[in-house]
């Protein structure tokens, strides 16, 4: 029926509907009037308005949810310009390394918001999808995200395991997670 690259109106069971999405999700969609699309969505009911936020992926709706629902401050209008501003792998690695100054770059986005955002996600966000394969092969990172796994469990803050696990391995780069985890812990003491 219609699409523009900030939404689309899309028909289910011959209502047409009018979804709001980030031009990350419109940049995979085939915007062409009667083809088919699957999106994933989220109703956000106000007092005024019930709105249709619609998503290509998982990991964008995600980022959505997490923002609305764990930024202070933070509505959907906003969520909707961080995805619309940042690929989302990007957005999360700035995150876990409070890269304040990228993600004040999205418009709409100061750097007050941008550190808020920094504060309240920076456990928040998936660990394995954020760091980037330990160098040494498939082994030590494998080893090295299960033993970052084994760090958060024991309730250390996401950002000081990654920190320590990465020192370990400088040091040894062949040793199993279990080993990965005494020897971070002794770094953490």
């Amino acid at each position: 029926m219609e699409a523009l690259p900030n939404r689309l109106v899309v028909e289910a069971g011959g209502v047409g509907y009018q979804v709001f999405v980030p031009i990350s999700s419109y940049d995979r969609l085939d915007p062409r009037i009667g083809t088919e699309v699957i999106l994933l969505t989220h109703l956000h009911i106000r007092e005024n308005a019930h709105t249709l936020y619609g998503f290509a992926t998982a990991e964008e709706r995600d980022i959505f949810l997490l923002l609305v629902d764990r930024v202070s401050g933070i509505g959907p209008t906003i969520a909707m310009a961080v995805l619309s501003g940042m690929p989302v792998e990007r957005f999360k690695q700035a995150v876990v390394k409070s890269d304040v100054k990228a993600i004040s770059t999205i418009k709409g986005l100061g750097k007050k918001t941008a550190e808020r955002i920094v504060l309240e996600l920076k456990d928040k966000v998936g660990v394995t999808e954020t760091w980037q394969v330990v160098e040494g092969g498939d082994a030590a990172g494998a080893a090295g995200r299960d033993a970052e796994l084994g760090l958060l469990a024991l309730g250390f803050k996401q950002t000081d395991a990654h920190k320590a696990i990465r020192a370990v391995l400088e040091k040894s780069p062949t040793m199993a997670a279990e080993d990965l985890i005494r020897e971070a812990l002794r770094g953490l003491s």
